[in-house]
């Protein structure tokens, strides 16, 4: 009797409360799955044509439905794998920037939106993601860009539990990235999801400054034929810690608002 009231009373039994940030291998594009502290799950991208292999990750991660969809914006190594998502679980909301494309990938994703009932939210400046148990907003895009910088038109998310910070910048390229600095928001991040796979035209030396990560994470393909990442790029975040998805596959990182572990797939 005793013995189990003293179990009762062991503080394990209110353990406190994570984020979880699952940065997926997706080969070269992009894929990340959060679950926050408040229990809901959200997504943002889903890598390439093909999305098995991220609907796979969530079933593996238990993911019954999902708050919160973001895609950031259409190029078809982010949204690929977003119709399948759509189609395996139910989605509550579905944020991407205001500007469209003829693409396949992009097409398939309307079609999806479409046939579960949703209409997309905006992403843009300054709109709120509601989320339990962490806050999240997006910091770009700032402004409107022409048709093709579509990548300046990405959905760059700044998501905080407690103390730690994540950025999330899709492909923003370095006229987003100097919007972002020139509007004020707050960037720093502990966790910084490097623009553009790692790409030379993105992560400004500006902007590493403005973030100032200790981490940063590269999602990309092994052996890409566009050199991602570029030595320019690695020499820029050469402060902080590299994790990139073509060496250890899955990343992810937990916090408790105070602490902040990372685990790799691979060693």
């Amino acid at each position: 009797m005793s013995s189990s009231l003293i179990f009762s009373s062991t503080p394990t039994t209110a353990a406190t409360k994570t984020t979880t940030v699952h940065f997926m291998d997706v080969g070269q594009g992009d894929g990340t799955y959060i679950k926050t502290a408040g229990g809901d799950d959200m997504i943002i991208d889903a890598g390439n044509k093909d999305g098995s292999d991220v609907v796979a990750y969530l079933k593996k991660q238990k993911v019954k439905d999902i708050e919160v969809m973001i895609a950031t914006h259409p190029d078809a190594d982010h949204i690929g794998g977003l119709d399948e998502v759509l189609k395996a679980f139910k989605v509550k909301s579905v944020y991407a920037p205001k500007v469209s494309h003829t693409s396949q990938a992009y097409k398939d994703f309307l079609l999806a939106v479409k046939r579960e009932g949703l209409t997309i939210k905006t992403a843009k400046k300054d709109v709120k993601v509601p989320l339990k148990g962490v806050s999240a907003k997006f910091v770009a895009p700032v402004k409107t860009y022409s048709k093709s910088d579509l990548n300046d038109w990405s959905a760059v998310l700044r998501l905080v539990h407690g103390k730690k910070s994540f950025l999330f910048t899709g492909d923003a390229e370095a006229k987003s990235e100097a919007d972002m600095i020139k509007s004020k928001e707050t960037l720093r991040a502990n966790v910084l999801k490097v623009g553009h796979h790692g790409a030379k035209t993105s992560s400004s030396s500006a902007f590493i400054k403005a973030v100032n990560p200790q981490y940063s994470v590269i999602s990309v393909g092994k052996k890409n034929h566009y050199g991602h990442p570029t030595k320019e790029v690695l020499n820029r975040l050469k402060k902080t810690k590299v994790y990139r998805t073509d060496q250890k596959g899955a990343i992810v990182f937990t916090t408790n608002g105070s602490t902040l572990t990372v685990k790799t797939e691979k060693k």
